[in-house]
């Protein structure tokens, strides 16, 4: 059970770009210059003047560096320090992204976060009023101790060093991957079942949330897609671009039916500003978009990008082979490892962090089915309602315009 904090005790006061403590005094001396609660500000305003400094960890990240082209494109912030184990330079950012970096607003600060200290030292020099942990480990088919440092250490170290900074808003980018399998539309309080390892321990990290001295909320999307995806579709688009390589019928495990709701990433963005500008904190926030995304729709969105066939194994053909899903995954690499390599030398891609490689995980039955009716009614809507062809077609077109994909998939 989360405990009650009066705001006075985690909020900071904001005057001419620094923080006081929210002292009895201050607020008899400032009360006429500003209020204490946390203001509220229109995604449309202009908030530069106001001197709202906004830290990201994970800032280089797939949603991290959309969500800073978010803040800095619509004027959101006077000052974004992105903290990252990775530097911008080698993080594949397109020419859209990489102009947002070099924004004389925006600053990039190199860290390792799973070091309490180096966590500590992001926040140096100034008061950062919103704070946002995009930062995670997210690659699959590692160790249980790999993501217990990677997502809860670095979890833990970011919102404790958020708290004791004196942070107005923290905002954690969780999962929606915590709920049970089961084809009904979950809600934010519904039993949680995580899905992977990594859905394990971004929930023991919005458990600690709820007992730590700071004024936070916690977005759990579906599956995230946009421009810089490299992992949330990004398999599924490079196995379906190479069966039309390969002349073959793409054949996916289980059905049509099978729920996997999706919101695109500027959506996410936007949510994640939403929920740090709302007057309501401690609360969790379901995101998926009005499509109710299901591995049919996304299929034929795929099918339609590529100009191929597609079919399903089916249920129960599918639940034989998780009896040895482990040799299943490793054939289906092998089939397509190869073909990959060959068409990104055909087509002069030397270099490129996209693979066809999958992970068991991956191949869950597992319905990802999320009502948003909570998010709904702090009177946020998602710009995009569906994912379509053409959605798939930009993030492709991104890929090819870095020579990160082969451009005759395209042709």
């Amino acid at each position: 059970m989360k405990k009650e904090k009066s705001r006075g005790t985690r909020l900071g006061y904001m005057r001419a770009g620094y923080v006081y403590p929210c002292t009895e005094t201050t607020i008899r001396v400032d009360q006429a210059y500003q209020s204490l609660s946390l203001p509220v500000h229109s995604p449309n305003s202009t908030m530069a003047d106001r001197e709202i400094n906004v830290l990201i960890f994970g800032g280089c990240g797939f949603v991290g560096r959309n969500l800073v082209q978010y803040i800095v494109e619509n004027d959101l912030a006077a000052h974004v320090r992105v903290v990252d184990k990775v530097p911008p330079q080698v993080a594949w950012l397109n020419k859209s992204h990489q102009k947002v970096f070099n924004d004389y607003r925006v600053e990039f600060k190199s860290a390792n976060l799973i070091n309490p200290a180096s966590c500590k030292n992001a926040f140096s020099d100034m008061q950062f009023h919103y704070v946002f942990n995009c930062a995670s480990e997210t690659k699959l088919g590692q160790t249980d101790p790999v993501y217990e440092e990677g997502v809860y250490q670095v979890g833990k170290n970011c919102m404790t060093a958020a708290a004791s900074c004196n942070a107005w808003r923290y905002i954690e980018l969780s999962t929606g991957q915590m709920y049970s399998s089961e084809k009904t539309c979950h809600k934010e309080d519904d039993k949680v079942e995580p899905w992977t390892i990594i859905d394990k321990y971004k929930h023991k990290v919005e458990e600690e949330l709820s007992e730590i001295d700071l004024s936070y909320n916690i977005l759990r999307p579906g599956i995230i897609y946009g421009i810089g995806d490299k992992s949330g579709l990004g398999a599924r688009i490079i196995i379906a671009g190479l069966y039309k390589y390969l002349g073959e019928k793409m054949t996916l495990f289980w059905s049509k039916d099978l729920f996997m709701n999706t919101v695109h990433v500027r959506d996410v963005c936007r949510a994640l500003w939403h929920l740090a500008t709302i007057e309501k904190d401690g609360g969790i926030y379901n995101l998926v978009d009005e499509g109710k995304t299901t591995q049919g729709i996304l299929t034929e969105a795929l099918s339609e990008v590529f100009s191929i066939n597609h079919d399903y194994w089916g249920n129960v053909a599918s639940s034989l082979c998780k009896v040895d899903m482990n040799t299943v995954v490793d054939e289906i690499n092998d089939k397509h490892l190869a073909p990959w390599a060959k068409l990104c030398n055909q087509n002069g891609v030397v270099n490129t962090p996209l693979s066809p490689y999958i992970h068991k995980e991956q191949l869950h039955n597992k319905h990802l089915y999320l009502s948003t009716d909570k998010i709904k009614l702090t009177g946020f809507e998602v710009s995009v309602p569906e994912i379509t062809a053409d959605y798939i077609k930009e993030i492709v077109k991104d890929y090819i315009d870095m020579n990160m994909f082969p451009k005759s998939l395209l042709s």
